[in-house]
């Protein structure tokens, strides 16, 4: 009762009617002012401000044309081997010598190109219709390589023509020499079978690769070029690796994605 009293007391007291009432203290005042600061500059941001996103996806240096698959039009041994991998070899030439029970006969090229894989050995028996060889489908040996990146099917519209891509070649330590610069040429608007992809590159392991999660879309990546590299394609580093790069040779793309406002992922 005696604090019930000293409070009413207080209270009637007219002594304090005329003081200010104090709404906030100076450190909150501080907190709402840095607060409504910092919401300003984050919408500002949201509007004007942009955002990059790059893509990852698995690919392969080619010369573009796509390979071939060279089968054995007949059984028997395997007596000689007459080209080497590696090799640029004209249509119609001769590969391998198989002895069947009708006499030798010469395998040759379907078509002009490079030797990528020779499947068959010296000695090793073949049946009608085995894979004996495969040949990338190259003019000359100068022509220029492309990669072909092999990209989720939902992802795929999301790449648009003259992206920036950064390659990191299996066969270039990418610590030492850096990456391969190139602009995307193309996107495949047609989602690729495990089979059509074997084929356009002449092995169906590499098909089953590109195409473990599902059917992918092909962009095809032209290659910076730097004559000044002894590769001959500019790369992040100032020089790049100080040896030519092959053909059939593994990589993985990161496309840089048109950058957007961070506002944009807020709309519909």
């Amino acid at each position: 009762m005696q604090f019930r009293q000293q409070a009413l007391s207080k209270l009637q007291s007219p002594e304090e009617i005329d003081l200010p009432v104090r709404f906030a203290r100076p450190q909150g005042w501080l907190v709402l002012t840095v607060t409504v600061l910092v919401v300003i500059a984050a919408s500002v941001w949201a509007v004007t401000g942009t955002v990059s996103s790059t893509l990852s996806a698995p690919g392969i240096l080619t010369h573009g044309q796509g390979s071939y698959i060279l089968q054995s039009p007949v059984a028997g041994q395997v007596t000689a081997v007459l080209a080497e991998e590696g090799t640029q070899v004209a249509a119609n030439t001769p590969l391998l010598k198989v002895r069947t029970a009708q006499g030798t006969t010469v395998v040759r090229t379907l078509a002009a190109g490079r030797l990528t894989t020779m499947v068959a050995t010296i000695g090793s028996v073949v049946t009608t219709g085995a894979d004996i060889a495969s040949v990338e489908r190259v003019a000359h040996a100068g022509d220029p390589l492309t990669a072909t990146l092999y990209v989720p099917a939902e992802s795929g519209a999301s790449v648009p023509v003259g992206a920036s891509v950064d390659l990191t070649v299996q066969s270039v330590p990418a610590q030492q020499y850096g990456v391969l610069r190139g602009k995307v040429k193309a996107v495949g608007r047609t989602a690729q079978t495990r089979q059509r992809i074997g084929a356009f590159l002449g092995s169906s392991q590499l098909g089953e690769q590109f195409s473990q999660h599902g059917q992918p879309v092909a962009v095809l990546v032209q290659l910076d070029r730097d004559p000044h590299s002894r590769s001959g394609y500019s790369w992040s580093t100032s020089d790049g690796p100080p040896y030519a790069v092959d053909s059939m040779t593994l990589a993985g793309g990161a496309v840089h994605l048109a950058a957007q406002h961070p506002i944009d992922w807020l709309l519909p």
